[in-house]
């Protein structure tokens, strides 16, 4: 059968679609585009924001109405949070944001017989263990993504996640290491470890092993795998950390910080679990023990409450941490959580125009860290050919766009010699 998918979401649904991708192959399917004729079709939503509920709701509507007789499966966190609404849409299987084997086995029922509309979706806070799915990533892909953890317990005031995801669950280390030495085996060249909050890694696992344990053992077990780490919590960094981190050699040095906001008493009433002085010390730790890091964060303008002098505190913290880049999103209201009923809710031009501030800011420092590595050598892992030149990633996560033939998951070092738009533009100095 010809099945499409397609995903909306973080890194832990595009890990998650891969891994359907990979069973549905070796089920003997054919992955098709989702905008042409498929027997089935499957969406794989997100729920992270009204807006997020909003495109899934379009794009079921779009699949539903241009191929009537195909089936049409839908799954993912929206999914799991408001059945009922996905229901409605008239799609013929709704599965949540776990049992994604069961849920295949449910949509092959449907394709060899098509009956009335199935609903599975369990209880997130319920869950307990954690789901095994295939480590890998798309045909052609360089990058494999490997998923360690689920869940979290943080209870953001703005975040509907925990409610969709469940408690933190982990993949034992044993396992992890494991599939990693399997992926290089493949021909991937680089890994990204990645889970709704990675660095609650363990916690249930009643093992005494930390995130920095487990990044020890993949990259241990896949020495010539790049091994890089998704978002991690500000206080996992640590000077312990860093010393253990440092001393791996295939650890990308790249760390994405979650910060949202710049200013203490927007932080408490985000119920985020560190200060901006806490943050700081993170950030100071990685540039004393990673040289020339790339550290990245994602911002929410115009929280529920936050005046413009706290947001101008926002801005010069930014400033102050010199992040390499930086995403940036307006505060969504999201029904469900505490902070969609809280006072203060800030006009949606007031939260648009703080956001064009702050993409502003954010460019202008990525631009700065760009010119700063003119003359550097770096190794970089070459993915896609694109108007004409090749580009990948380097450790550090900097865009890098080089001339060359067939450099399709080639590791290559090279010199920079400029930048171009957001990227650094070199010259290949090792075949």
């Amino acid at each position: 059968m010809n099945i499409a998918i397609y995903t909306l979401g973080c890194k832990v649904n595009q890990a998650e679609t891969q891994a359907m991708e990979r069973e549905l192959a070796g089920r003997g399917h054919a992955l098709v585009p989702f905008d042409g004729p498929a027997d089935a079709y499957i969406v794989n939503t997100c729920t992270v924001t009204a807006v997020s509920d909003k495109k899934c709701r379009n794009v079921i509507r779009r699949a539903r109405k241009s191929a009537p007789e195909a089936v049409v499966a839908v799954c993912g966190c929206y999914a799991q949070t408001d059945p009922e609404a996905v229901a409605a849409l008239g799609v013929d299987l709704v599965s949540g944001s776990a049992g994604r084997m069961a849920f295949l086995d449910e949509l092959e029922k449907l394709l060899r017989a098509r009956g009335e509309q199935v609903v599975t979706v369990d209880k997130a806070l319920a869950r307990r263990d954690f789901e095994r799915i295939p480590a890998g990533g798309g045909a052609g892909r360089t990058r494999a993504m490997l998923k360690v953890e689920d869940g979290c317990v943080n209870f953001c005031s703005y975040c509907i996640i925990p409610y969709a995801r469940g408690p933190v669950r982990s993949l034992p280390l044993g396992e992890a290491a494991e599939q990693a030495r399997r992926l290089g085996l493949e021909g991937y060249r680089e890994v990204v470890l990645t889970g709704i909050e990675i660095s609650s890694w363990g916690r249930d696992l009643k093992t005494g092993e930390t995130l920095i344990d487990l990044i020890e053992g993949v990259c241990g077990a896949a020495p010539d795998l790049r091994v890089r780490l998704g978002s991690l919590e500000p206080r996992t960094i640590t000077a312990e950390f860093c010393r253990r981190a440092a001393a791996l050699p295939n650890l990308c040095p790249h760390f994405h910080l979650s910060l949202q906001s710049g200013c203490d008493a927007t932080l408490a009433r985000m119920n985020r679990k560190y200060d901006t002085a806490r943050y700081f010390e993170s950030v100071q730790l990685l540039r004393e023990y990673f040289p020339d890091p790339g550290i990245t964060t994602d911002l929410i303008t115009g929280f529920p409450g936050e005046t413009g002098e706290e947001f101008v505190q926002t801005l010069a913290f930014v400033e102050r941490c010199a992040f390499t880049a930086m995403h940036v999103f307006p505060y969504s209201r999201r029904p469900g959580t505490p902070a969609a009923d809280m006072p203060g809710q800030v006009p949606r031009e007031e939260k648009e125009d703080r956001a064009r501030r702050a993409i502003a800011l954010g460019e202008s420092l990525e631009r700065r860290w760009l010119e700063g590595q003119a003359g550097r050598t770096l190794p970089v892992l070459f993915e896609e050919e694109k108007d004409g030149l090749w580009q990948g990633h380097a450790p550090n996560y900097a865009l890098v766009r080089a001339g060359g033939e067939d450099l399709h998951n080639r590791l290559l070092k090279v010199k920079i010699t400029g930048v171009e738009g957001d990227a650094l533009r070199a010259d290949i100095v090792e075949d």
